[in-house]
């Protein structure tokens, strides 16, 4: 078994910011990557920001520049700093970790809202 516990996530003013957080742990295999993705109400699931085990980042452009992936590979956690938030950016954030068999695991996700 393979667990995610995501934290961080609230209300916050436009122009706010959050940090997320999300601590993997269990029977897991080398991790390939780790990163979230979200779900507004009406919408698609879409990836947000993910990052590999050698660095590699990679965001949606809705959220360059004010969004910052990072993780710490000896606690296999990630984190999502998220700074100048929107209205728009109101979701379910949802933490992945893909390992190299590959095999992906989701998170239970953790809502966020912006709003004044």
């Amino acid at each position: 078994q393979v667990q995610l516990v995501e934290s961080g996530g609230g209300l916050v003013q436009p122009g706010g910011s959050l940090r997320l957080s999300c601590a993997a742990s269990g029977r897991l295999f080398e991790i390939h990557a780790m990163g979230w993705y979200r779900q507004a109400p009406g919408k698609q699931r879409e990836l947000v920001a993910i990052i590999t085990n050698i660095g590699i980042t990679n965001y949606a452009d809705s959220v360059k520049g004010r969004f910052t992936i990072s993780r710490d590979s000896a606690k296999n956690t990630v984190f999502l700093q998220m700074n100048t938030l929107k209205p728009g950016d109101t979701a379910v954030y949802y933490c992945i970790v893909q390992d190299t068999i590959p095999k992906t695991y989701w998170g239970q996700g953790t809502q966020d809202a912006v709003s004044s």
